[in-house]
């Protein structure tokens, strides 16, 4: 018998491992996932190896990935913080939309020859930053919640929102169209914002109520079924307003961001965001015309050169109009002066409706795919000359408007400000201890901001963030986050550049204390055996037992396990170590078998002595 193989399975199958080999190369050589979905795509596309026909089809199903993304951001953007925004959404982003989509335009029919409205649909296309690219950026460099994420977002709304008008205006485009067919378009306008009232209203009204029925039906998959009903409804509505379904989902997160049920549904979400997202950049590289950009290398070339410069240039001088600071124009001007998926939208319906011929739909889509490939690699570039520049004249890297930490004489510098460095911190506040953080987690920042310490938003396992916040003064490092990987990778670093300066660190598995053990860590608390053994005793005297017998037992399990540590940090972690403390056994021999008080467990125990004999006859 025969069988023959889905061909839907095999694209699957080929597109995920394009995916999972690809990407991580990129991610490796410094180049940014981003880029490396765009490869991927680009070479299982019909320009390439031919195994994905059909891009847009692609590109369709994966606009929920977008939508995802966005409805995390609301989460996390409270109604008080979007309110305080209204400025910088309304002021900035309007300036900045508006100033980019004039230069581009004129720049389209004096230097491109373009008719006035080619020009100007393909000048405000390339206007229209793409929301993923953009966002997937900040959240790689781990920025989406400080002061200047929040200001690139401010604009990427503004840019959600300019996409009604401007596909409004098409019609306005169309040769000898009629007035009526322009009232309809300005009544689409008012649809658009009873759309979003209309969500509003639900969101405020409606959702909570249902989370909490489902919450108390417990059952778990319903939980994520209401939240994808949730962003999918929500996008589904602004669509039939004529707003972007980002845009949707977006409203439903701030709506349910003052949510007790905030945080499990950023946990169900985040599974289908990062996959969508991630297929929508395999798509857009999917749909690169590479005959195209071939037969008119030059001219492609020459548009996308011609548009990012342009718009970076609007966009730096607007953030600079707008008083921000050169750095972060200048890191601005990069993250933005690509085109975006909204130009698709907006070239479709120009073409549609007879404004752009064919062939310059596809010229122009072509060029914004290429801006959109090289997106990632001029802001890698852009973040190389702003730090070349810095170290030239070697000032303190930006503190995203925080005041610089000075007179760190006996000071303890913390890394990370969880709530295991806020209870570690309360002792050295009580003693009146100086104490320096740094944190790159917003909320964090804000928590020591109350305690009075002297803060700093930075990476810890950067030499240079830690060199600006103070470090050659310090006395001591606390190194408070639960990462394992990052806590060793902090420990090399400081050992490497400091290795006089006392380090007291957490860790969570005996695996990362042996290693840190070697590295001569100066204190290392171990969370699960410390807080084990604190259960234990208090156990022991609830039965009765005095607190020196108590004492005395928990200091004897203490030594028992240090001697397992001593031989793990001596042999290293050989299959024969492993096997022999790794399994869990009793320090002592046990006063009685174990006893079985069911049938199921009766098994599990026959089973066990199964095991141990084989083990003694070996």
């Amino acid at each position: 018998m025969s069988s023959v193989a889905s061909p839907d399975l095999i694209k699957t199958v080929i597109l995920l491992a394009s995916s999972v080999t690809i990407v991580p190369l990129f991610k490796r050589l410094g180049l940014g996932s981003v880029l490396g979905y765009l490869v991927a795509g680009c070479l299982i596309g019909p320009s390439v190896f031919g195994i994905i026909q059909d891009p847009a089809a692609v590109v369709h199903l994966a606009e929920l990935g977008v939508v995802m993304f966005l409805f995390i951001i609301g989460l996390e953007m409270h109604l008080e913080r979007l309110w305080a925004m209204r400025k910088a959404i309304f002021g900035r982003g309007l300036l900045q939309v508006g100033f980019c989509g004039c230069l581009l335009t004129f720049a389209g029919i004096y230097l491109l020859n373009l008719s006035k409205e080619v020009a100007f649909i393909a000048g405000m296309g390339f206007t229209l930053s793409s929301t993923a690219i953009v966002m997937q950026t900040l959240e790689d460099r781990c920025i989406t919640s400080t002061p200047k994420g929040q200001r690139v977002i401010s604009t990427l709304i503004f840019e959600d929102l300019a996409i009604v008008p401007l596909l409004a205006s098409v019609a306005f485009l169309v040769p000898n169209s009629a007035n009526a067919e322009h009232a309809t378009d300005w009544t689409s306008i008012g649809i658009a914002l009873a759309a979003v009232v209309g969500l509003i209203v639900s969101g405020k009204w409606l959702m909570n109520p249902l989370f909490r029925l489902i919450s108390k039906a417990h059952v778990r998959e319903m939980m994520t079924a209401g939240a994808l009903l949730v962003v999918l409804g929500a996008a589904l509505a602004m669509e039939l307003g004529g707003l972007s379904m980002a845009m949707g989902a977006f409203v439903a997160g701030v709506m349910l961001s003052e949510s007790a049920f905030r945080r499990q549904l950023e946990a169900d979400i985040e599974p289908f965001r990062g996959l969508l997202l991630g297929l929508f950049f395999m798509g857009v590289g999917m749909s690169l015309d590479l005959s195209l950009v071939f037969n008119h290398l030059f001219l492609l070339l020459g548009i996308v050169c011609l548009y990012i410069l342009g718009k970076g240039l609007a966009v730096y001088l607007v953030a600079r109009l707008t008083r921000l600071k050169h750095r972060e124009a200048f890191g601005r001007m990069a993250l933005l002066a690509h085109g975006g998926e909204f130009a698709f939208v907006l070239f479709s319906a120009a073409t549609s409706a007879g404004v752009m011929s064919a062939h310059e739909n596809a010229t122009f889509t072509a060029a914004v795919i290429l801006s959109m490939l090289f997106s990632p690699l001029i802001t890698q570039l852009a973040r190389k000359m702003a730090q070349r520049a810095e170290n030239r004249q070697n000032i303190a890297q930006d503190t995203s408007d925080l005041d610089p930490i000075v007179d760190l004489e006996d000071t303890v510098l913390v890394l990370g400000f969880g709530r295991f460095s806020q209870i570690v911190c309360q002792t050295l506040l009580l003693r009146g201890i100086n104490v320096a953080v740094i944190d790159r987690n917003i909320e964090n920042i804000r928590a020591a901001a109350k305690f009075g310490f002297k803060v700093y938003y930075g990476d810890g396992i950067r030499l240079d963030v830690l060199h600006a916040a103070g470090i050659e003064k310090a006395k001591c490092v606390v190194i408070g986050i639960n990462d394992t990987d990052r806590i060793e990778a902090i420990v090399s670093q400081l050992k490497e550049a400091y290795p006089k300066l006392p380090i007291l660190t957490r860790t969570y598995d005996r695996q990362t204390t042996v290693s840190l053990i070697k590295k001569d860590v100066d204190f290392i608390v171990r969370e699960t055996f410390e807080s084990a053994l604190t259960l234990s005793r208090a156990t022991l005297m609830k039965l009765g037992i005095n607190q020196v017998e108590a004492d005395e037992v928990i200091a004897e399990v203490r030594s028992l396990d240090q001697d397992r540590l001593n031989e793990e940090v001596l042999h290293g972690f050989s299959s024969e170590i492993v096997k022999k403390y790794w399994t869990p056994k009793p320090f002592i021999k046990p006063h009685c078998d174990a006893k079985a008080l069911n049938e199921e467990a009766a098994e599990i125990l026959e089973e066990e002595k199964k095991e141990i004999r084989k083990e003694e006859e070996k």
